[in-house]
């Protein structure tokens, strides 16, 4: 069928003075319009056979309305023909199926009157004889291709009626090529080895190579948004020399997740509808053991300068396995260890890792998040020194406008919260906490008291949904995550 098509184009237009249109030899051969146009893609596959120019043009056609019309009659002509010489109950009238539209058509065109006086209710009378339903011959015209014979405004008038609609028509003009052939020879898309050996491929004839196509993009492996900013984070970091520190270990014992940190035994953030419990197993064994007595005596006696929280602090609180809810219980393992050299170094720490907490589920809020961390240890750290390296921490993320707020957290003093301007709401938003670990948290892991450690951390959510424009958290990170985002998502620049 296909080649049959084709042939009878190429007869069509080598018959053709000039070149034919497409939607001619559709008609000519009575077949669709888009076999023909199929037949044209085919045959300017094969080479320079044809030559096909894509024309529009702009025709009027009939509406459905407009063709019933066009059959049997406008729906003023209808009315006048139902109303009989003694006249119409208007009530009858309109129960026509062309009674609404075509009485008021009717009445304006002054073929028919109304009798409001009339006995027994409105009458319809004839005001004429005879009518010509000049609407219906108008129509006609249109659908026997003589559209041009009406002037525009009479169009506009039947298309406000939406009795007439104005179609775009897109065809093709369709002339002889540079290889023109009225027989379709097919042409060979490979190069065989026995083509080669026979010496055939002298009389064969090749399909042209379109080096402009674009290639199949292979299947592969794609990155998560979280990964591809959580890349840029760490090398900002690298950059400004800070070491990576483990965070393999989800499951924290609340020693070193809270007691190490100088946080009391009865804080809110250690309750359960907090921080998740685990069951199996439920308590851990091994701790320094000369460390965990100064923990606990600073706890609850005091010392180091520090009255302490005066309360009887439980081994038993200690041992609770939770998963950890913040990252800064690796920092003060990392702390712990770098406190047991002999000579102190001084150390730039940094993490990017899952935290756990049990909160309520929203648009913001998971029950698991990244968080990032920077730790700076060094003897004479000070707030200004903490204030710098945000700033230039931040100005790396391409955050410039910086303003800082006191805020209280259990493990350091003084504490801060960070602000950024956002060019977008034109307003300032947090974007994480920072502050100056205590004497109570150091001094007991035995780092020498003139030493200062300065720390800060953000979430790594919050800037990749920014970055990305994500305006819901579950789009971006469980169940509901749509894996073309994954697969859409442009590689992260930082506008650093």
């Amino acid at each position: 069928m296909a080649d049959g098509i084709q042939e009878s184009l190429l007869r069509c237009v080598d018959k053709a003075d000039g070149g034919v249109d497409s939607q001619d030899v559709a008609a000519g051969l009575g077949v669709d319009h888009q076999v023909v146009v199929g037949a044209v893609k085919s045959l300017q596959a094969l080479g320079e056979v044809i030559s096909a120019e894509q024309r529009s043009t702009k025709r009027w056609e009939l509406t459905g309305e407009g063709s019933e019309i066009a059959e049997q009659g406008s729906h003023e002509a209808r009315v006048f023909d139902a109303i009989p010489a003694e006249g119409l109950a208007q009530s009858q009238l309109m129960k026509l199926p062309s009674g609404k539209v075509g009485f008021s058509k009717a009445m304006s065109n002054k073929w028919i009157r109304l009798d409001k006086n009339a006995e027994g209710g409105p009458r319809v009378h004839r005001v004429v004889e005879s009518i010509e339903d000049a609407v219906r011959q108008k129509l006609l015209l249109v659908k026997q291709g003589q559209a041009g014979q009406l002037e525009e405004k009479e169009k506009n008038e039947l298309k406000k009626r939406k009795l007439l609609t104005e179609v775009t028509v897109k065809s093709y003009w369709i002339t002889k090529g540079s290889s023109f052939s009225t027989t379709i020879t097919k042409q060979e898309t490979e190069l065989t080895p026995e083509m080669i050996a026979s010496g055939s491929w002298r009389d064969k004839n090749f399909k042209p190579y379109n080096f402009e196509a674009m290639g199949i993009i292979p299947d592969c492996g794609h990155l998560h948004p979280l990964l591809k900013v959580r890349t840029q984070f760490r090398q900002i970091f690298l950059e400004m020399g800070f070491t990576e520190m483990p965070t393999n270990n989800f499951i924290e014992s609340s020693f070193w997740n809270f007691d190490s940190l100088f946080q009391p035994q009865q804080h809110p953030a250690r309750d359960q509808h907090d921080t998740f419990f685990l069951s199996d197993p439920a308590l851990a064994h091994q701790f320094p053991q000369e460390y965990l007595e100064r923990v606990q005596k600073v706890h609850s006696e005091g010392g180091y300068g520090s009255q302490g929280y005066k309360y009887d602090w439980k081994i038993e609180e200690a041992q609770k396995n939770i998963l950890r809810t913040h990252t800064t219980a690796v920092s003060a393992r990392m702390l712990y260890r770098l406190a047991q050299q002999e000579v102190f170094t001084p150390v730039k720490y940094f993490s990017i890792d899952r935290v756990f907490r049990n909160e309520t589920l929203d648009a913001t809020h998971l029950a698991e998040f990244h968080q990032i961390e920077g730790v700076v240890a060094d003897y004479g750290l000070t707030l200004g020194d903490l204030m710098g390296i945000l700033h230039q921490f931040f100005t790396k993320l391409g955050i410039t406008k910086l303003r800082f707020k006191p805020a209280y957290n259990p493990y350091t003093e003084p504490s801060m919260e960070v602000f950024s301007y956002h060019e977008g709401p034109k307003k300032w938003v947090e974007v994480g906490n920072s502050g100056v670990f205590r004497p109570e948290m150091l001094l007991p892991m035995g780092l020498p008291e003139g030493v200062s450690v300065i720390a800060w951390g953000l979430s790594l959510e919050r800037p990749t949904m920014i970055k990305y424009g994500i305006n819901n958290i579950r789009e971006l990170v469980g169940h509901k995550v749509n894996l073309q985002m994954v697969y859409d998502s442009p590689v992260c620049r930082l506008d650093s």
